[in-house]
């Protein structure tokens, strides 16, 4: 039976104390155990625990890590396995049984992502090897998980919000028009606008606080609403956020990655789009949709949106492919030929 996701608890915690009976640290060298071996502490709790202190990441990614583990280790338990002697062969094993209880291949990935990133720590502090190295997620539906909209639907929104308020047009227009994720607004500073070569740009700090040197390109059609919205703050520092709550009792706090898919969402919703395949990350899809369908090209889109990996960039071309045929009609071209 597959757990729900809520937020860890005691009770569960209680519970993968439950399941430590086969559960032994092996013995590596001296001076480097990590968890010395206690009788009445030697548990999972104590082995999860350890892990998740020692990740360096968000409490939605923790939770997510913590509840992927919970599947792994209750999994162990009742198919009669002990953790000392596990193989790469079972983890296929657990990854096979996931897959046939039939649930969504974006799933299946979370826990095997938790059960890889838990084997790479044990192989780090020598606790286990890595088995877990090779697995590799089930294979999803390639394309796009959210829709994007096309330039009549951005112009609608970007128009609803200017009339709106300042804060959620600069947010949403600079989403359109650089691709950037959600978490990567919220971390946006105001120092972080500086000039390169002649051009206004935004530093950007992704995935895990990285030092690559990211940045997106402010033209004066990104730029111009960030300054408004700037200038109705009044006096900024340079490491105050670049966008700020503006809700009672919290104003004036770096926004959160929920205000702003919330903000978009709303949006969205307000000019009749709305359904769970609209987000904040429809908007990342639209930057790209919209690159490729004005005379940019899958690399354009990979600079923009600053993806680690060209297949990644691609898919957006097989995606609209269909799209732009339809609007380009080539058939047509016979019609005054024939």
């Amino acid at each position: 039976m597959i757990i729900g996701s809520t937020i860890p608890n005691e009770n569960m915690m209680n519970t993968l104390c439950d399941i430590t009976t086969d559960f032994e640290l092996p013995t590596v060298s001296s001076g480097s155990r990590l968890l010395e071996r206690r009788e009445s502490e030697e548990n999972w709790e104590v082995l999860l625990a350890a892990f998740l202190d020692s990740q360096d990441i968000r409490q939605t990614s923790r939770d997510t890590y913590y509840w992927g583990m919970v599947q792994y280790f209750r999994w162990i338990q009742s198919s009669g396995r002990v953790m000392k002697t596990m193989t790469p062969a079972d983890v296929m094993s657990f990854k096979s049984f996931l897959i046939k209880q039939k649930l969504s291949a974006l799933t299946v990935s979370s826990y095997l992502t938790s059960v890889r990133r838990f084997y790479a720590w044990t192989e780090n502090t020598m606790l286990y090897p890595n088995i877990a190295r090779s697995v590799r997620p089930p294979r999803g539906k390639k394309g796009f998980k959210k829709m994007h909209l096309n330039e009549s639907e951005a112009g609608e929104l970007l128009s609803h919000l200017k009339a709106k308020s300042l804060r959620d047009y600069a947010i949403v227009n600079l989403i359109l028009r650089t691709g950037l994720r959600t978490i990567e607004v919220i971390r946006a500073d105001i120092g972080d606008i500086k000039h390169k070569r002649g051009r206004r740009i935004l530093k950007v700090w992704g995935k895990g606080f990285d030092d690559k040197d990211n940045f997106v390109i402010l033209g004066d059609a990104t730029w111009n609403p960030i300054q408004e919205y700037l200038n109705s703050r009044g006096k900024v520092k340079k490491d105050e956020p670049l966008f700020i709550t503006d809700g009672k009792g919290h104003r004036g706090a770096r926004m959160s990655t929920r205000s702003v898919q919330y903000v978009c969402k709303e949006a969205m919703k307000a000019i009749g789009l709305e359904g769970h395949e609209y987000s904040a990350h429809s908007l990342r899809h639209t930057t790209a949709v919209l690159i490729l369908k004005n005379g940019g090209d899958w690399q354009d889109v990979q600079r923009v949106l600053r993806h680690a990996s060209p297949s990644t960039s691609q898919i957006y071309t097989a995606t609209i492919e269909e799209e732009v045929r339809l609007d380009r009609n080539p058939e047509g071209i016979l019609d005054n030929v024939i």
